[in-house]
């Protein structure tokens, strides 16, 4: 699924200490993201400058420095179809040109 950097509307974080929530909002699409230090996303979605977020493996958590962003899950919603069209993405929102891009089931 791609959703193009004309359709971000806002982001939305809540929470703080180990639990942060993001909520990305596009035109036609909500990006939910858990996970620790979620601000730097939120600056670089609203900058468009972000290149890659993706959900960290907990084997993996241990690598990241102090203060960078930890993802711990990344979901997608359909804000106007029923509660079943919730689906968890396991990848990435990426920037190239003008296109963030949600892909589902990839790691």
């Amino acid at each position: 699924m791609l959703l193009p950097h004309d359709q971000f509307m806002f982001a939305r974080l809540t929470g703080d200490g180990d639990e942060q929530n993001l909520k990305l909002v596009f035109a036609a699409h909500e990006v939910l993201i858990r996970g620790r230090n979620l601000h730097r996303i939120e600056t670089g979605m609203q900058r468009m400058n972000l290149s890659l977020v993706t959900k960290l493996p907990s084997h993996q958590r241990s690598l990241i420095e102090e203060g960078q962003p930890v993802v711990l899950e990344i979901t997608v919603e359909e804000p106007n179809a029923t509660k079943h069209s919730h689906r968890p993405a396991h990848t990435a929102i990426c920037r190239e040109g003008q296109i963030a891009a949600v892909l589902d089931g990839f790691i």
